[in-house]
């Protein structure tokens, strides 16, 4: 058998003990009631009967001698006597509900007298919402049977509370009541408390004002509560108790806020603690220590300085009397850790600390107690590529750093890493002298160029116009990419602006040397139209090396203009290799008049050609003439 039916049985047989005992009550004392009569009633007359008074003629009737049939009674006695006795006692209806009196307690029963012919035996149990239970003590109950099998009264308070709980709990609600209520045990949230007999719902949060970390000691206790919510429809109360606190607390509240002073040291207790700050008691009223004011330092969470109930001493910084907000300090108490700063130190000394905080600009470094320097990401390193403060740093590294700035009054503190290592601009012409050739890594792309990293802090900038001789570039990634490894050479140094300038075609032949005789003015080839525009067309020449053909020139014989992705012969009417130019014309091909223009032009560069060979020839000549003494 388990436990729990056990407990049944054990709790049905006690009922049945305590209904057994108050039937042997209420037959003793009916049976006290005949011997009295019989004492009284001995030989009085039908005549003295009817003279006398209702309560004197129950008090002497003779019940034995009428039970035996000894003495008769007359009809009209026993109608008057069972007038009497509805008078006397009360003829009860089942579900009905009256009030009687506590005439007995005992460990697990509570006896109750509702003037009828028997006394009602109830548990004990009924009446645990209300532990000051006392004999005298007016109750309400419902007749739950006139008689069980033992002929017993059976009666609940229980039910009585129930049938009329509602009709409380809403008076209650508009009469802004106080009830007591018991506190039947705990439940998600909160607590389920009977109230009148029915289980009403009291929320953690309205136990008390300060947070309760431990709900079970409220169960199995008596407390006093309001009502603060009722739904009819799905049978619902909400109590609270806090409610009944804070009403008391309010004159407590300001009463107290009367009373402070900015800058008033006070004493607390902490009451609670969040992300962003502490709470604490002053004695009736809370107020807030954010987070920044518990420590000079820098903390991460409030629990790093406090505990829950620890006293704390606190300053005043601020409060609004209004609104019952008072802002507190615990640093303040403290002095500035600024204040306590070595005097010796100095912009250039080095110093060591510990990360605190690393942001995308830099990381902050404690290098006291409360005393932080701030190392921006440009400080890092002597790359001139930024990058976040997360690739030289990681949080609580310790590191070392150089004082670039400091200043006590507004308590800043500016460090740096790179300076830590040489500048490696210093010796920068010595290292990368124009003409020297380096290997380097592409490290980014803008619009006029590519920037390639030749040391740690050292880059050098790749001109568009230095990176290929044979192919007009529009986009530096149309040559390279990024992390590509390449060899360059150095063009120019500047020392004080910082840069390098570097080429990439330097180290490639010039193909435009070879260039000169295949597309010599005059010569013909193969084009295919890349591009399109309205002032000419970008034609590429065998494959190999891009020209320009002006709109004019690219006219067909049947009069239509050549489109892009269209191949057709090309004649060169201009060449020059300092410009890296070719100028084509489609129309030379078949018109014989441009084609002698064409002629003409290449003759007139020849003889220019010539004639500029002859004047070298004469310088040497000249040369020799003057060697020889002539």
């Amino acid at each position: 058998m388990s436990e729990e039916n056990k407990k049944q049985d054990e709790l049905q047989e006690e009922v049945q003990t305590n209904e057994q005992e108050a039937q042997e009550t209420s037959n003793e004392t009916v049976e006290e009631v005949k011997e009295t009569a019989n004492e009284v009633v001995e030989e009085p007359a039908a005549e003295q009967v009817q003279e006398q008074d209702p309560e004197k003629f129950l008090e002497e009737f003779n019940w034995e001698a009428y039970e035996q049939g000894i003495e008769p009674i007359k009809d009209e006695k026993l109608l008057e006597f069972e007038k009497l006795v509805e008078e006397k006692l009360k003829v009860l209806d089942e579900n009905e509900v009256i009030e009687g009196t506590v005439t007995a307690i005992t460990d697990r029963d509570v006896i109750i007298d509702i003037n009828s012919k028997s006394e009602g035996v109830l548990p004990r149990n009924e009446f645990r919402y209300n532990p000051d239970l006392k004999v005298g003590d007016k109750v309400e109950v419902m007749v739950v049977r006139k008689e069980d099998k033992n002929g017993q009264l059976v009666l609940s308070h229980k039910r009585a509370r129930q049938l009329k709980a509602w009709e409380r709990v809403n008076e209650a609600l508009e009469k802004d009541e106080i009830v007591k209520g018991y506190v039947k045990a705990r439940t998600k949230g909160g607590m389920i408390v009977d109230v009148f007999g029915i289980e009403a719902f009291l929320p953690g949060s309205q136990i008390d004002v300060k947070p309760i970390r431990d709900y079970d000691q409220y169960v199995g206790k008596t407390m006093e509560f309001k009502i603060v919510k009722i739904n009819p429809e799905f049978k619902n109360v909400v109590v609270s108790h806090k409610a009944l606190i804070e009403a008391d607390l309010e004159e407590q509240k300001r009463e107290i806020i009367s009373q402070l002073e900015k800058g008033q040291v006070i004493e607390g207790v902490v009451k609670n603690i969040t992300s962003y700050g502490v709470f604490v008691d002053l004695g009736g009223i809370d107020g807030l220590i954010h987070i920044t004011d518990l420590a000079w330092k820098r903390i991460n969470h409030p629990s790093e300085v406090v505990n829950l109930d620890d006293k704390l001493k606190v300053v005043i910084l601020d409060f609004d009397e209004k609104k019952s907000r008072i802002q507190l300090g615990l640093k303040q108490l403290e002095p500035h850790p600024w204040d306590k700063l070595d005097e010796n130190l100095k912009v250039g000394d080095k110093v060591k600390g510990k990360v605190s905080v690393i942001a995308d600009y830099g990381a902050f470094v404690e290098v006291e107690p409360g005393v932080e320097g701030l190392i921006h990401v440009s400080e890092m390193s002597w790359s001139t590529h930024l990058r976040s403060a997360q690739d030289f740093v990681k949080e609580g590294e310790e590191v070392e750093a150089v004082i670039l700035s400091l200043d006590r009054e507004e308590r800043k503190m500016s460090l740096g890493m790179k300076q830590l290592t040489p500048d490696p601009w210093e010796d920068i012409e010595k290292k990368y002298p124009v003409g020297s050739k380096h290997k380097g890594v592409v490290r980014n792309f803008t619009n006029f160029g590519a920037f390639v990293e030749l040391e740690e802090g050292v880059d050098g900038l790749i001109y568009i116009s230095d990176l290929t001789w044979n192919k007009r570039v529009k986009h530096p990634s149309d040559v390279l990419n990024i992390g590509d490894e390449v060899e360059v050479i150095v063009l120019d140094v500047d020392k004080d602006g910082r840069k390098l300038s570097l080429g990439l075609k330097q180290l490639q032949e010039n193909v435009w040397d070879t260039y000169a005789d295949k597309y010599a003015v005059g010569t013909d080839h193969e084009g295919e139209v890349k591009e399109a525009a309205g002032k000419g067309a970008t034609v590429l020449l065998d494959g190999e090396v891009e020209a320009f053909a002006p709109g004019r020139l690219m006219m067909k014989e049947d009069g239509t203009k050549l489109k892009k992705g269209e191949k057709a012969p090309f004649k060169v009417i201009e060449f020059d290799k300092d410009a890296q130019k070719i100028v084509v014309s489609h129309t030379a091909t078949y018109k014989e008049e441009e084609q002698r223009i064409v002629r003409e032009n290449k003759a007139k560069m020849q003889s220019e050609e010539k004639a500029t060979l002859g004047d070298l020839d004469a310088l040497a000549q000249l040369k020799k003439d003057m060697e020889k003494g002539k």
